[in-house]
């Protein structure tokens, strides 16, 4: 068995990180788009700041992925796609309500939350742990910061 260094991943590792890099290119498009449709403008520049942090995480794991001479993904999932035509027809409905448009944000949050989970589980002890590991802190410093506006906003429209 050889050792699995950041320039020599196995391929499961490469399969993986593609996987968290399509995860990180749907949040950033999220929540670019969500902060363009939500009327809170405290809201929607922290939507472009958690944006542009997933962005600077795809680009991080698509360096590791190119280093070991493969082509890094470059875009999203069609469920992603799909979800965020939804949160523009739910906020249009609801007239860019926040608690609206933070339910539906939370709802990303969580699914990229569980794909750094997943990521972890199935590559424990590989070269990228630390790297995974660090990217997963903001994650879930991300979502558990929405899912806490999500609460607050819930209790103003109350």
């Amino acid at each position: 068995m050889r050792l699995e260094t950041k320039t020599d991943l196995n391929e499961t590792t490469i399969e993986k990180l593609q996987k968290l890099i399509r995860a990180n290119i749907d949040s950033y498009n999220g929540f670019h788009e969500s902060a363009e449709e939500i009327d809170d403008v405290e809201l929607a520049k922290l939507f472009k700041e958690i944006g542009d942090q997933r962005s600077a995480m795809a680009s991080q794991l698509q360096k590791f992925v190119e280093f070991n001479d493969e082509e890094a993904e470059d875009d999203g999932s069609v469920a992603a796609k799909t979800h965020r035509i939804w949160i523009n027809i739910r906020s249009k409905i609801n007239g860019g309500d926040p608690y609206v448009i933070l339910i539906e944000a939370e709802r990303g949050e969580d699914h990229i939350k569980a794909a750094y989970e997943d990521v972890l589980k199935e590559t424990a002890g590989s070269a990228m742990n630390d790297v995974l590991t660090d990217q997963y802190a903001a994650v879930k410093a991300g979502h558990d910061k929405v899912r806490n506006l999500r609460d607050a906003y819930k209790h103003k429209s109350e």
